[in-house]
């Protein structure tokens, strides 16, 4: 029985018709104990472990008991017995609607919120189609506050529906809520659940208003939203985190089901379906009502407003015309929002096909707001553990499809910061990306979605910096990384190579750092007391020169003149400007290479005197470090997070060489 509830709860939750944001529930019955999903667990990846034990008993004898009148009073006594018929020895906390399912006498019951069934459920004329569909085998509950009470209406109208139809009901539709199906065998189960979406769905395409499909066309212009991401990102910090340096990100769409309503040439009224909540799940992951900013992009005001008015901070904010964004602490919380506002939009288009929206009314959506039950899910849901030391930060790392750039943002990723990786080697960045977000989970990296980003080209480097503040809502640190090494002496090297050199590591350096500091100003501008860090990878060949190296050495001390260049002129705006001078990373591809690397070419250069072969020139630069080795990834990844930290550094050259370079 359970690899069976454990396999039907995985399909639904990893489908995107049925289960957005780990919504919905599951259990299954064997004798006397009932298996329900636990609060806060997502089905599409649970367990056996992610199933609480029960006594069905226990809970069929909380119908027959008299609990408080008060809405707070009676969902604390009734939670309590509930966490009562836990068997002993089970950790974990229910949810909510385990009563619902200790109602159904079948094995397996399955609750879940489509947006499809939802079209039929928050509309005017859910029941009577209800009736008209599903006739009396189904369960029609008006809009009733969840928890106990929705329980024990849910009881009154199960006995009613016996007494009229004779057989126990199997299916449960609560307006604004979604549907409840049950049956012995989980083939029974998905033939029941199939043949509700292909009813609706039915419906639906019968309907023309329902069934106009989303237009999806891209923006002509994202100067706007660029505007406005980091404002709302640093807005919803401050007030989330007391801070203007706390954790936020602001993540941007402009496609999908809400464009119709967001972007319709009559926007006042377009907009008036998703100005209200639907149903649970979207006030818990979207708040009451969304914030719409003026349409030049300017947040600060409405923002303010909106506080004053409901006493927290929004989740969505619309940008009149052109998009949405969500603000959260985390990454998953603002595509959480996301999905549950486009779910909105796809649940006011269906609901013209069984007449016309029917959002959830104020009284409603304060209980829920205020309800501890949803408030423990969320929490649980979006439990991030301790605090890291980038955490939050949104990073931006050149060069990381290998190396020091690619150590350097799955560090970044593991110290809980969001890293945006950037490199000519697209395929590669996208590879590092895949693995960061398979370990520190999704949203974690983001590679530049179909560009080899080029450090020395400005376009390209715009380009990378504006997809990050789409994503995320802003920059923290921007870690200019990307580099070249052509050794030569002043008899082999040619102009171009020479010129090549120059444009990644000097010129690109200063690309990313005009381009990075234009988003960090205007966090700034937003939180005052905000700060933000520039961060060039250098060299210890931009400490001291290097002999038949002269192109690389010379970029590098290029790159020193300019930290100590952009960090006097960036002081005003909160951003720190330092550079990080590694020894020689022996073990990485720049120097290991067996073709191209420094090992090989030092050695045809003749710059190791008496070298025979490439062992002879490692060993050579390895004797030059007091402290006997190469410099490593992690040395620099720790000279990278005490940067950050440290509010008092700008304008310096951080040597991490081992001893090998002293600063006087």
């Amino acid at each position: 029985m359970m690899n069976e509830l454990v396999e039907f709860s995985r399909r639904y939750g990893g489908d995107p018709r049925y289960v957005l944001a780990g919504g919905g529930n599951t259990s299954a019955k064997s004798g006397g104990v009932m298996y329900v999903k636990a609060s806060g667990t997502r089905l599409s990846t649970i367990g056996e472990s992610g199933f609480v034990a029960m006594d069905r008993g226990a809970l069929m004898s909380m119908f027959d008991r008299e609990y408080p009148r008060g809405d707070s009073e009676r969902e604390a006594a009734a939670l309590a017995d509930m966490m009562a018929a836990v068997l002993p020895g089970v950790s974990g906390r229910p949810s909510v609607e385990c009563m619902l399912h200790a109602l159904f006498p079948q094995r397996y019951v399955l609750h879940l919120h489509p947006a499809l069934v939802n079209g039929m459920t928050c509309a005017r004329g859910g029941e009577s189609a209800c009736r008209e569909l599903f006739g009396g085998g189904a369960v029609w509950i008006p809009l009733t506050k969840p928890g106990y009470t929705l329980a024990k209406v849910c009881a009154e109208a199960f006995e009613s529906s016996r007494n009229e139809t004779g057989r126990e009901p199997n299916l449960l539709f609560m307006q604004n809520h979604g549907v409840i199906a049950a049956a012995q065998t989980v083939a029974e189960l998905d033939a029941l659940m199939e043949s509700v979406m292909s009813r609706l769905l039915e419906r639906v395409e019968s309907s023309d208003t329902a069934s106009i499909p989303d237009a999806n066309e891209p923006l002509s212009s994202f100067d706007i939203p660029l505007k406005a991401a980091p404002v709302l990102r640093m807005l919803y910090a401050r007030h989330a985190s007391g801070s203007d340096n706390g954790p936020a990100v602001a993540s941007f769409r402009a496609k999908g089901s809400t464009e119709r309503f967001v972007r319709a040439d009559h926007f006042a009224e377009s907009i008036k379906p998703l100005l209200k909540p639907y149903n649970p799940d979207q006030i818990v992951y979207c708040k009451a009502e969304p914030l719409v900013i003026s349409a030049d992009g300017e947040a600060e005001e409405p923002f303010a407003e909106y506080i004053k008015r409901h006493g927290f901070a929004p989740r969505i904010a619309i940008l009149p015309g052109q998009c949405v964004f969500a603000m959260g602490g985390t990454k998953r919380e603002d595509d959480a929002a996301l999905e549950l506002f486009e779910d909105a939009a796809r649940i006011a288009r269906y609901a013209q096909a069984f007449g016309g929206y029917q959002p959830l009314p104020d009284d409603f959506t304060q209980f829920i707001l205020n309800w501890e039950v949803e408030n423990y899910r969320r929490g649980v849901s979006f439990s991030g553990g301790a605090s890291r030391r980038m955490e939050g930060k949104v990073c931006i790392v050149t060069g990381a499809a290998q190396g020091f750039g690619e150590g350097i943002a799955r560090a970044i990723a593991r110290e809980g910061g969001y890293v945006a990786l950037a490199d000519l080697n697209g395929e590669g960045a996208a590879r590092v990306a895949r693995s960061i977000n398979d370990e520190y989970g999704e949203g974690a990296a983001y590679d530049i979605e179909g560009l080899n980003v080029n450090v020395a080209d400005e376009e390209s480097v715009a380009r990378a910096v504006s997809e990050t503040v789409l994503t995320y809502g802003g920059l923290d640190v921007m870690i200019s990384c990307a580099g070249i090494a052509i050794a030569g002496g002043l008899d082999s090297m040619t102009l171009d190579r020479f010129n090549k050199v120059t444009a990644i590591n000097y010129a690109g350096y200063y690309l990313c750092a005009k381009h990075a500091s234009a988003v960090m100003k205007r966090q700034r501008a937003a939180a005052p007391s905000r700060t933000a860090d520039i961060i060039e990878i250098n060299s210890k060949s931009g400490l001291e020169g290097s002999k038949a190296n002269f192109a690389y050495a010379g970029s590098k001390f290029g790159g020193i003149g300019l930290t100590q260049s952009f960090a006097m002129e960036l002081a005003e705006h909160g951003v720190k400007v330092n550079a990080i001078c590694p020894g020689n990373l022996l073990d990485g591809p720049l120097w290991s290479d067996p073709q191209k690397g420094l090992f090989r070419q030092y050695l045809e250069a003749g710059k190791v005197p008496g070298a025979k072969t490439v062992a002879d020139v490692r060993a050579f630069y390895e004797s030059k470090v007091p402290l006997g080795r190469g410099c490593t990834i992690e040395d620099v990844a720790r000279a990278v997070f005490y940067i950050v930290e440290q509010q008092y550094e700008t304008g310096q050259a951080l040597p991490v060489t081992g001893g090998q370079v002293m600063l006087n």
